[in-house]
């Protein structure tokens, strides 16, 4: 069986850090791009930040270049998400999802993955 868990969500105030985990199993972790997704309320699910498990390669949004790193550790089975210098703007619930084959211009496109977490909300006070 597939399984996405994410953990390490929570309540933050602004300039905070938070770290999260999307830990995998029931696939090949090295065949696969780990994505991390995030959607506020009342608002479309929207690509994060994205790892190739098997060459690191990563990718990430614009509004969060150089506040998040992604990371994989591939003796795990685990993705991180280090998320700092946090905004209120970053709450919301954040998702992890796995795809098989990914084209690079669509790394942010839902349908792309195969698979999905159940999500774990961050909150960021102001």
């Amino acid at each position: 069986e597939v399984q996405l868990v994410e953990s390490g969500g929570g309540l933050v105030q602004a300039g905070g850090s938070l770290r999260l985990s999307c830990a995998a199993s029931g696939f090949t972790f090295d065949d696969y791009v780990i994505g991390w997704f995030r959607q506020a309320p009342g608002k479309e699910r929207e690509g994060v930040s994205c790892i190739s498990s098997s060459t690191g390669r990563t990718y990430y949004t614009d509004s969060v270049k150089g506040r998040f790193t992604i990371s994989s550790d591939n003796a795990k089975n685990t993705v991180y998400l280090q998320m700092n210098s946090l905004k209120p703007e970053d709450t919301a619930v954040y998702y992890c999802a796995a795809a098989k084959s990914l084209l690079v211009l669509r790394r942010w496109v839902l349908s792309s993955y195969d698979y999905w977490g159940q999500g774990t909300q961050v909150t960021v006070s102001s």
